[in-house]
């Protein structure tokens, strides 16, 4: 009995947090974005993500727009599109043939993808009503080390592979 009232708080719990995405994330988010790599921060630059209901769309889209510096310099008027919306499931549409399947695990948005070699993970986190945090976490897909793939003492060891880190970006965000 107490694993069943435990697994419905759960699932209700998730119900309730798939409910409210992305309804109770509009807005306009704006803040800066710091860069950094092994050297420590290298460049800032101020940054924003717009999140709207697409009032035309029968699919229940929302605008997904991240602004890097001036929306006249790099304006990226990406969508929301639901694919199973109840189990947290969705895509990014860049509007370039490019459709990134986008996880709502918890209070995070996460997306994770390889483009050019580069492994990339980003994370969207509504902390409360006023704070999104948006991070980047990015590097090479190959693996700079290979441990364990053995046995110790009679147990079998799965290989471990490590990847390396190249660039963090992360931004504090406020609702305007």
């Amino acid at each position: 009995m107490k694993l069943i009232l435990t697994t419905l708080v759960i699932i209700s719990c998730f119900s309730l947090a798939t409910a409210q995405f992305p309804e109770t994330w509009q807005g306009d988010w704006t803040g800066t974005l710091d860069i950094f790599n092994g050297a420590g921060k290298v460049q800032s630059v101020e940054m924003s993500v717009d999140i709207h209901k697409i009032d035309t769309s029968t699919q229940g889209r929302y605008t997904f727009g991240l602004v890097y510096g001036s929306r006249d310099k790099d304006w990226r008027p990406y969508e929301l599109v639901p694919v199973s919306p109840e189990t947290g499931i969705w895509k990014v549409d860049e509007k370039n043939s490019i459709m990134m399947e986008s996880f709502l695990m918890g209070p995070k948005f996460l997306c994770w993808f390889v483009v050019q070699q580069s492994r990339v993970l980003c994370t969207y986190e509504k902390v409360d009503d006023s704070t999104m945090i948006f991070e980047v976490l990015s590097g090479l897909e190959a693996n700079i080390s290979s441990t364990g793939n053995t046995t110790v003492g009679g147990e079998n060891i799965p290989e471990v592979k490590t990847y390396p880190f190249s660039v963090f970006q992360r931004a504090v965000l406020r609702k305007k």
